[in-house]
């Protein structure tokens, strides 16, 4: 893997101005120019603003030495490589420093392309480290899929056969239940024994059906291949009748909604009904994460061709480790019977096929931060995996297994 020595980031630490000054003429003149500091304290104040592949740093400098400078580099910039000077004809300032975790040492008088030839090869090992955290980026995120169409099996199985096995029920117990609070209000149940317990536990079978339909309701809805209608979307306008939408729920948590729009971003190509619903998610959400008299701010902006929506809540905040879970199918932070852990699934779902993606970003204590960011105009992404296709094939070999 041959470095390029263009895209070394370097930096020459070393208190003798004459030595710093003839590296970096030579490095120049190569085609990459390093960055130089005197002492110990000035690198690490360089490295505080810019990030560095390789660090050829003096062991013996005045005040703070090149090994207790190597301890805080490695400390706080691992990823930075390290290469040691030692003068004075010894070799023990360089052994502690490959103790201490630098790549490599040289002694004093240095020879130019053997310093040049150990800085690609701390290039080289940064490059082999990063692509294997990429690699292993990538089985996780196989690995997520794996569980994911593991549950897409499930879902798919139960989608196709909800409207006839769970939702004809529901209508029965919906009308059952009607009927029987029609009875209770009649004028010779008045004074019915106990009549309160009885209107109670209507209470909680009506509620137990309005969370069977929501539930089977987006079950459909995420099984069911919907067309994208592409029209000019005002984005000022959808969000203020979403928030007409869940009105109430914000003043029964007498939560305060904020919007700061930017003009630029009023108008976008898109299909607006999808992203209401993304919408109405984000924002119920936000709701029930905020404590009452807490404040949610919407916000827009437009840069690159793109607009960004935020939902700014601050709320109790999502934990690091749910962060990245938070977009899979049925994980919910909502107690038991509060939620159904489709909504975020569903809207990422959404506004990757509208050619976008949304991000969230978490503080626990502090507030909820999600980013919805799609084109001003665009074309629906047809190579993403369609999830109806993937649930009846599953479906269909399940069928053909259970087949005599």
């Amino acid at each position: 893997m041959p470095a390029s020595i263009q895209n070394i980031r370097l930096l020459i630490v070393d208190d003798e101005d004459r030595f710093r000054h003839i590296l970096a003429k030579r490095f120049t003149k190569r085609g990459m120019p390093p960055l130089l500091a005197a002492s110990g304290p000035e690198c690490l104040a360089i490295l505080e603003k810019k990030p560095f592949d390789v660090v050829v740093l003096d062991v013996k400098m005045p005040g703070m030495d090149g090994l207790e400078v190597l301890g805080i580099i490695n400390q706080n910039y691992p990823k930075t490589e390290v290469i040691m000077l030692t003068g004075h004809a010894t070799t023990a300032g360089g052994v502690e420093g490959i103790k201490g975790g630098a790549f490599d040492y040289l002694t004093k008088p240095i020879e130019f392309d053997h310093l040049l030839k150990k800085i690609k090869q701390a290039y080289e090992k940064i490059q082999r480290e990063e692509e294997k955290d990429r690699e292993a980026e990538f089985r996780e995120n196989i690995e997520k899929q794996l569980v994911i169409t593991e549950r897409l099996a499930s879902l798919g199985t139960l989608a196709t056969g909800v409207a006839h096995e769970i939702n004809n029920p529901l209508a029965i117990i919906k009308e059952s239940a009607g009927w029987m609070r029609l009875m209770l209000a009649k004028d010779d149940l008045v004074d019915m024994p106990r009549k309160e317990h009885f209107e109670k536990a209507l209470e909680k079978i009506e509620d137990g059906i309005e969370r069977a339909r929501r539930i089977t309701h987006q079950l459909l809805g995420f099984v069911k291949k919907h067309d994208i209608a592409f029209s000019e979307v005002n984005l000022s306008e959808l969000i203020a009748e979403t928030l007409k939408l869940i009105r109430r729920q914000a003043e029964d948590k007498q939560v305060e909604f904020e919007t700061n729009i930017d003009e630029r971003a009023d108008t976008i190509w898109s299909d607006p009904y999808p992203i209401r619903q993304v919408l109405i998610n984000l924002f119920t959400n936000a709701i029930y994460a905020t404590d009452p008299g807490g404040n949610i701010t919407i916000a827009t902006e437009k840069t690159d061709g793109f607009v960004t929506l935020t939902v700014n809540d601050t709320g109790r905040g999502i934990p690091k480790e749910n962060c990245d879970r938070i977009f899979e199918p049925f994980f919910s932070t909502k107690a038991v019977g509060e939620g159904t852990g489709l909504g975020l699934y569903v809207s990422r779902g959404i506004i990757e096929k509208l050619g976008g993606k949304i991000e969230v970003d978490s503080t626990v204590g502090q507030g909820t931060r999600f980013s919805v960011t799609l084109p001003s105009s665009l074309e629906v992404k047809e190579h993403l995996p369609d999830n109806k296709s993937i649930c009846h094939d599953i479906l269909d070999h399940i069928r053909n297994a259970e087949q005599p």
